[in-house]
């Protein structure tokens, strides 16, 4: 057997040996799930933190339970940060961070010294899989120069293929392994063995003629999102100078059956993907002359929500006589979504920026978030503050920012001074409640 057809017989056979890179919220679940199937996984990341909770049987990620990483350390999965363990390897999967710089443009170091890393411990007949976001081309571009200076054929004697992550942390409604996966190889070779890799642990793999085809499909959808998300944040601002609630005519024109997909606004955009992935197409669209006027004003004004929020809670504290500078300003949920402990560019943590820099005293309270996190942009020496009557009564203001279910709205109504609602949860009219 050649190389192609002996990889695809150890993936067939689960007898391949597993590598992912990056340990987050991507990769960790992916780890988990080929463990749990029968094949042996390697898991590399720099920080030696998840490294030492992966071996000994803890989360690190809320949703994920601890049971699930100790059944698959019981397995035989292990955790390292030795990238020379990825000669043992028959498959490596990238799952490493994409963020963009302070200029908004791709930031690509960290696929690239990740990849750098990798390279002396390469071997013939392995198979290479990026699914980190990023622009089309990059692949080809990035990783394909590096694998092919270290002597091998792609396509031949080691195997390149794209295909984008699709984790949504927290939703109950889909797991790794139901969610479809897109595959994109660089030769019609590499795609094969691709779908081999994935067949095993996903449901559904649907191939693609290229590993830009599959980068740029991973734009389209979270662009999809971004520019609807847009869409209805700008018409909240009009709504809101109409005296009309978005959120009831978004919930009206829901129950249309055919024709309109509800997108609901909020306090800007957060998570990884599509605050981000808009601005990678942009960036790699200049390089062919091209402008992205749509795209990028639905950036503009997602990223305009923040301020939004600040300028309704100012708003609100002058009717009341109060300045916002020295304002105790109590921000409910920093998690970019309910019910996740996930922090990825969170629009709360803009709003409490803005917020410190015009001299509020900003606390916080998140059920799934007791201490602020480091950060790579933001610092705050914060821990979650307890909902209670008096903690509620003793502030300004608060701005429910994430609108998670273990927080009691009732509470919240009844003894906050004014609330600044970003997310709709009150429908019913007070006198209290400004709705952002």
């Amino acid at each position: 057997m050649n190389n192609k057809e002996q990889l695809i017989s150890r993936f067939e056979s689960r007898s391949a040996t597993i590598g992912i890179v990056g340990l987050g919220y991507v990769g960790l679940p992916l780890l988990l799930r080929y463990s749990s199937i029968g094949f042996n996984v390697i898991g590399i990341d720099i920080d030696p933190n998840k490294v030492e909770q992966i071996n000994s049987g803890n989360s690190y990620i809320e949703h994920i339970a601890s049971d699930a990483i100790a059944a698959a350390v019981t397995s035989g999965a292990v955790a390292t940060s030795d990238f020379a363990q990825a000669a043992k390897c028959d498959a490596i999967i990238l799952c490493v961070p994409t963020p963009l710089n302070k200029y908004r443009e791709p930031d690509l170091s960290y696929v690239t010294s990740t990849m750098d890393s990798l390279l002396p411990h390469l071997i013939s007949g392995q198979v290479l899989s990026l699914e980190s976001t990023t622009y089309p081309g990059t692949t080809e571009e990035e990783l394909l120069p590096r694998i092919e200076k270290c002597g091998f054929t792609v396509g031949d004697n080691y195997f390149l293929i794209y295909s984008p992550e699709r984790e949504d942390p927290g939703n109950p409604d889909f797991q790794t392994n139901t969610i479809p996966k897109i595959c994109g190889g660089h030769t019609k070779e590499c795609t094969e063995v691709g779908i081999s890799l994935y067949s095993p642990a996903i449901d559904s793999v649907v191939p693609v003629s290229s590993t830009k085809v599959a980068e740029m499909t991973k734009l389209l959808e979270n662009i999809h999102r971004a520019v609807n998300i847009g869409l209805v944040n700008e018409m909240k601002v009009v709504a809101d100078r109409m005296g009309v609630d978005i959120f009831e005519v978004v919930d009206a024109a829901a129950t249309k059956p055919f024709g309109f997909t509800p997108y609901y606004p909020g306090p800007g955009l957060g998570g990884h993907c599509i605050p981000i992935d808009p601005f990678y197409l942009t960036w790699k669209a200049r390089e062919y002359g091209l402008h992205t006027r749509f795209i990028e004003l639905s950036g503009e004004v997602n990223q305009a929500m923040p301020e939004y929020v600040v300028s309704k809670l100012m708003d609100g504290l002058n009717d009341s006589g109060k300045a916002l500078k020295g304002s105790k300003v109590l921000v409910l949920g920093i998690a970019y979504k309910k019910n996740v402990d996930d922090m990825r560019e969170s629009p709360s943590v803009e709003i409490m920026e803005l917020l410190r820099a015009k001299g509020c005293d900003v606390s916080y309270s998140d059920p799934h978030v007791h201490e602020f996190p480091r950060m790579r942009e933001h610092d705050f020496d914060l821990r979650s503050e307890e909902l209670t009557a008096e903690s509620l009564s003793e502030v300004d203001a608060v701005v429910l920012a994430t609108d998670h279910d273990k927080f009691d709205y009732e509470l919240i109504l009844e003894h906050a001074p004014l609330i600044v609602d970003t997310r709709g949860k009150y429908r019913s009219a007070s006198q209290k409640v400004i709705k952002a």
